[in-house]
Order: structure tokens, then sequence, then C-alpha cells
């Protein structure tokens, strides 16, 4: 397997400010450290280093996407507010969107990140690739920044790559541990781009990501959410990828599938109530290259979202990028056995109902397909 992988220091430069965890400073906040840092990334990107898997991948240049990309995508009222913002130093540009100066060229590099890696598993360079792209996308909604997120740096390198005639339909997994309601906004209505997102349910944003969030339109029934309780597992997890995402991707063929990679969905993360590992992460990883390897030539490409441990971050990055490139190091997981202890790890009732109803999507997704064909 010859794997990409795409990284830029300047990344790591977005200065999302002070702030006490997700709070802004007040008189009875003290200020802290933002958990959007660059701290899990940048310590990702170490331990590929370290571990010596760098030598095992194929390095990826980025350069930043243009103006013209992200207007297929976003408002020209959003792009003007997030560079005027960014020339101003400092400031929110959407709910939990801080931003700092640069922060609009670095986001035009995060989403530059993104496409490089996509079009690189495209034109046959790599056979998968991972973007270690910061700031994330996948909340960033068409004329609205939040969640940390400026831009949809994959719907943008989507469109942008459609554009070219060099993608023609692509799936988008995402399993972060938030709904990915940006992506979500982006391809409702759009048959060409299957969305599932599979999330703790009603974390963030609050009212998305529901089952019944089926898609629009012609987009109908290419939208499937699957909202898992809180305390789920790896049971949960891997019961989901088995019933619901597998078997939607074989029913789509698509020419590229993408993942959004978050890894707060960890039982370390602050912002998550999941209890996943990175063996468990690995595990996902694998279904995901050989649901590749199905349905479109093993075309497979991931990009980075969120993730706020700042210490267990890089094991789940980089037991996933050990996957990708099939090739296994010596790092070992400290705290992996420990959180396979804890409680309700198997598969619970109340998780499978969900799983139950989301499986109960595809017959509409099955459907809207054979009409279309």
């Amino acid at each position: 397997m010859a794997t990409g992988y795409v990284f830029h220091e300047q990344l790591m430069w977005h200065d999302t400010g002070s702030s006490a965890d997700m709070m802004p400073p007040g008189r009875f906040v003290e200020p802290g450290r933002h958990l959007e840092s660059p701290g899990s990334k940048r310590r990702l990107n170490n331990l590929i280093q370290v571990s010596g898997l760098a030598r095992h991948l194929v390095p990826i240049i980025a350069e930043p996407v243009t103006v013209e990309d992200l207007l297929r995508v976003h408002t020209q009222r959003h792009v003007d507010d997030i560079r005027m913002l960014s020339e101003g130093g400092s400031g929110f540009a959407g709910p939990q969107a801080p931003i700092g100066l640069n922060s609009f060229d670095i986001a035009l590099l995060s989403a530059g990140t993104t496409y490089a890696a996509m079009r690189a598993v495209l034109t046959g360079r790599v056979d998968n690739a991972y973007a270690l792209a910061r700031p994330p996308g996948h909340h960033a909604e068409p004329d609205q920044a939040m969640g940390n997120c400026l831009f949809s740096n994959i719907g943008v390198a989507v469109r942008r790559l459609q554009h070219e005639g060099l993608l023609g339909r692509a799936a988008v997994v995402d399993w972060d541990v938030h709904h990915g309601n940006g992506t979500e906004t982006v391809f409702y209505s759009d048959p060409s781009v299957l969305t599932i997102s599979l999330h703790q349910d009603n974390l963030y944003p609050t009212g998305r990501g529901a089952l019944v969030d089926n898609g629009k339109g012609p987009g109908e029934g290419y939208n499937i959410n699957v909202p898992l309780p809180a305390g789920s597992g790896t049971g949960a997890y891997e019961a989901t990828f088995d019933r619901v995402i597998g078997p939607a991707l074989r029913a789509f063929k698509p020419n590229l599938v993408i993942v959004a990679s978050g890894f707060d969905a960890s039982g370390f993360d602050p912002l998550g109530r999941m209890m996943l590992n990175s063996e468990c992460f690995r595990r996902l990883a694998a279904r995901m290259v050989a649901f590749a390897a199905e349905v479109s030539n093993g075309r497979l490409m991931m990009s980075h979202e969120g993730g706020y441990s700042e210490g267990y971050v890089p094991f789940c990055g980089h037991a996933v990028i050990e996957t990708l490139a099939n090739h296994r190091t010596e790092v070992v997981d400290p705290l992996s056995d420990h959180i396979d202890e804890w409680a309700g790890q198997d598969l619970q009732p109340h998780q499978a109902a969900v799983i139950d109803a989301a499986e109960g999507l595809l017959a509409g997704l099955r459907q809207r397909l054979a009409s279309a064909a």
C-alpha cells in the first residue's frame, strides 16, 4: 500500500486564543488554553516521526485552495467575514469558532491539505491518504463558521475535484463524536455525495443529526445519521460499521471514500462521552480499507477533524495511519487495555435500537439508487 500523508507546520499556527477549555475568559473564568489548540495534532505528527512510520508514508505537499474554490461551497459574505476577522487579529467567526491573525490564510491551507490528499488518491499517486488538517471543517456551514471550523475542508475539496472532472460520486463517513452538520448541509440535496455521520446523540450542535434528517429533493435518502447514545463503546461502533456503513457504501459504489476523522469518541476526550480506544479506531480503519477495496478500487482518504485529548489523540491517529499504510510499528498504547475493561463496551440494547433504525434507512437509499439507474 502507498499511503500519502499531508502536514504543514503553519496549520499549527492557527491561534484560537485564551480560554478555559471552551469558555471565554471572564470575571469568574480564569484564562487558560483553548481545547482546539495545536497540541494533539502536533503530537500526532511527532509520534509519526519518532515511531518511524513516516518512512512508510508518501509526503504530499499541500497548497492553499483559492477563494474561487471556497465560493463553490460558501457564500461571499461568509468568506469576506472570515478574511476581515482574521485581519483584525482575534475574535469569534461564529458560535465556538475562534479566529486569530492569519487564520484566513491558514484555513485556506487546511482545505488545501484535504484537497491534496484527495487528488493524490484520485490520480493514482497513492492508494490512500491522511490529511492532518487544522482548523477542522465538518461544522462549517455555507454561511456560518462554528464549532472550531471556518471552512468546509471536505466540501471545498470535493467540489473542486468534481469541477476538475476528477471525481464523480463520493461518500463521506464522519466518525467524529460530534455531528458533521456542515458537511451534511453542503451535500443535503446532492445525490452525487453520500454523507453518513456516526456521532453522540444531540451533543453538538444540539438539534442536528437526527435519524429523520435523511436528505431532501434529489438528495433524499443520501444522508444517513446514526446518533448513538452517550456511553457507546466498541460494540456499538463496530455494529454500526458492519450493519449500516458497509452496506450503504456497497449500495452507493462511490469513486472515492472519505472519512472525516475525529478522535473525540475516545474514552479520554474532554468533549465527548464515548468509550473508544486506539485499537477500536484501528479496527474501524481496517473496515474502511476493506470497504474501499470493495466499492472504490481502494480509493480512500481521511481528513482530520476533532479530538481534544492532547495525550491520547496521537495513539488513536497513529493506529489509523498504521492501518492505512499496512505497517505496524513498535508503538504501544499504554491505555488501550484499560479502556477495554470499562463496563458497557459490548453492544447494549438501547444502542442496538438506534442502529436498527439507521439500518432501516438503507431501503430508501437502495430505492433511490434503483430509480436513478
